[in-house]
């Protein structure tokens, strides 16, 4: 059954801050391959006029994506997570994340679209710091897998 509609537009609470730690950085850095000294070296990212290090663009992503969590685990909204894939992601950044942000993360239900028995959820989540300033925007699409036919 497709999704409700009426669901476009629901805004969920702002999620409690996440500290953005350096070795969270550099492990993730590292485990995406990426070797910018920017990411490990708090020299070199003063060098480029940050105050400490920065993080890899995709790093928000586990961010955000435990705060789409509340739009997965919301019952009214009725979405099957165990046949949920990723299907897209997108960021835009007002600034890069850096190492001591606190960042919450308010999501929106922008848009839900059945597609050949697939419902497809789009979630934007908007990323502040802990003074309100905006440091990105990310959009995710959920496409959950029509059920099979016995």
């Amino acid at each position: 059954m497709a999704l409700d509609q009426s669901f476009v537009g629901r805004t969920y609470p702002p999620t409690p801050a996440y500290e953005v730690g350096r070795e969270k950085i550099r492990e993730f850095a590292e485990a995406v391959g990426d070797t910018n000294p920017a990411y490990v070296d708090q020299e070199a990212a003063k060098a480029l006029g940050y105050p400490d290090v920065i993080a890899p663009p995709t790093f928000v992503f586990a961010i955000t994506f435990k705060a789409g969590g509340q739009v997965v685990e919301d019952p009214q909204l009725g979405l099957d997570y165990s046949r949920v894939v990723h299907g897209d992601q997108k960021f835009a950044y007002t600034r890069p994340v850096r190492a001591g942000d606190r960042l919450a993360v308010t999501v929106t239900i922008d848009a839900i679209k059945s597609l050949a028995g697939n419902d497809i959820v789009d979630i934007r989540g908007e990323v502040h710091d802990e003074s309100g300033e905006h440091v990105v925007t990310t959009w995710m699409k959920l496409v959950a897998r029509a059920a099979e036919e016995a």
